[in-house]
């Protein structure tokens, strides 16, 4: 199957502005794979094949890059895309039980989409949100600090047609499609909509604000001043002694002091 010529001609030219941006024709290759995800719902092989020719590179090429980034998929997922991250900090706060339960409940695995093609899941290694653990992400937006009972009834209710807002960023879920043309670099003029950062990820700033601390001054090279440690509050070990390695003097191919 190929696609459409209304399709193609459409995708060629959004291809062209995309490929238009940068120094060389292939720099555009990833966010072409989003261009051609936001048709399908996937990169199917006729997207490949579309990529390559617009960027005069081969298939092979293309396809070498789309199944090293897992945000590439190469069958149909959901409506909405629902990541749990189970990545360490998550793990440990609840992420590993929330997968579990959610599989259980879906009866869908990783990269799985429901009968109904309204939610797939994925386990996500890091969703870069560890002060707001455990996190879930739906069709790449936040949903912050959830249980298991959050997020089945999350799925619930996007599989019901019910609203849902995202912790973080806009008003409004978009589907998959549509947050895949985002990522292609077409934006949907909804980037400021929302909280754009939430208390946990601004406390260190206000931290900062309230002693007084400054960073170093580049100009000078002169440090920001240190504030006296109070009794209990830890500091970071010294740094290691130039030269040395960590676990102290070992011979060369030692596996001694490896785990100190």
């Amino acid at each position: 199957m190929t696609f459409e010529p209304e399709v193609r001609e459409r995708l060629e030219r959004d291809a062209k502005q995309i490929i238009g941006r940068y120094p060389k024709p292939r720099s555009a290759l990833l966010p072409l794979l989003h261009l051609v995800q936001s048709e399908e719902g996937h990169v199917s092989q006729d997207g490949i094949e579309f990529c390559a020719e617009q960027l005069g590179i081969t298939p092979a090429q293309v396809t070498g890059v789309s199944t090293f980034y897992t945000q590439y998929k190469h069958e149909p997922v959901g409506e909405f895309h629902v990541g749990v991250c189970i990545n360490t900090l998550c793990a440990v706060m609840g992420g590993d039980q929330i997968w579990n339960e959610l599989t259980e409940h879906t009866g869908v695995g990783h990269d799985e989409a429901t009968p109904d093609g309204k939610v797939s899941l994925e386990r996500i290694e890091c969703n870069a949100a560890c002060d707001f653990a455990p996190v879930m992400m739906v069709n790449w937006e936040f949903f912050d600090n959830m249980t298991p009972e959050k997020a089945k009834q999350l799925v619930d209710d996007l599989r019901s047609g019910k609203e849902v807002l995202p912790s973080r960023g806009p008003n409004k879920l978009c589907s998959w499609k549509d947050a895949s043309r985002v990522l292609a670099g077409f934006p949907d003029g909804r980037a400021h909509e929302g909280v754009q950062a939430g208390p946990e990820s601004l406390r260190g700033l206000e931290l900062a604000k309230q002693r007084g601390w400054q960073a170093p001054s580049a100009d000078t090279g002169g440090a920001a001043p240190e504030e006296p440690v109070r009794p209990g509050e830890i500091t970071d070990p010294p740094p290691n002694e130039p030269g040395k390695p960590i676990g102290g003097d070992v011979k060369p191919g030692s596996q001694e002091g490896r785990n100190q």
